[in-house]
């Protein structure tokens, strides 16, 4: 009886990382394709950091990009530095700071559906289930409008 589940939950987890794969590969064409439909190689979108860095630009302004990027080190930092959570100001700083990032991704969002002519309906959708909007954009007939600055 053992054997048979263990056959079954690799079938599944097989079945699952198929799934995972494919799911992987279209988000990255789809990046790919906004990247192209926005003017910059498409290649540029598979760089970890700078495919991030080149998004903001495409979307809003790299400033924003580069905030973001070092609140997140800091409060990685001050996690790190105190991993129990047992002082209260570093704690409230920590929550502070991912406000900030969690706010500067949202307007992310916003400024990236309107880069493409999009209205607010679909910044949510950016929001809330960004890799599905993602495809839609980059499958989609958008056009690339330019970043609102």
């Amino acid at each position: 009886m053992g054997l048979i589940m263990m056959s079954y939950m690799m079938v599944l987890g097989g079945i699952y990382l198929i799934f995972a794969l494919a799911w992987w590969i279209l988000q990255i064409i789809a990046n790919w394709n906004i990247f192209t439909k926005a003017g910059e190689a498409g290649w540029k979108s598979i760089i970890p950091i700078y495919g991030d860095y080149v998004s903001y630009k495409i979307a809003w302004q790299t400033s924003y990009f580069w905030l973001s990027f070092i609140l997140g080190i800091v409060v990685s930092c001050i996690s790190e530095a105190d991993p129990a959570g047992d002082n209260m100001l570093l704690m409230l700083i920590v929550a502070l700071l991912r406000i900030i990032i969690a706010v500067i991704s949202i307007m992310y969002c916003v400024k990236l559906s309107r880069a493409f002519g999009r209205g607010i309906g679909f910044a949510i959708g950016l929001i809330f289930l960004q890799p599905i909007f993602l495809l839609i954009l980059g499958f989609g007939a958008d056009q690339y409008y330019g970043a609102d600055k």
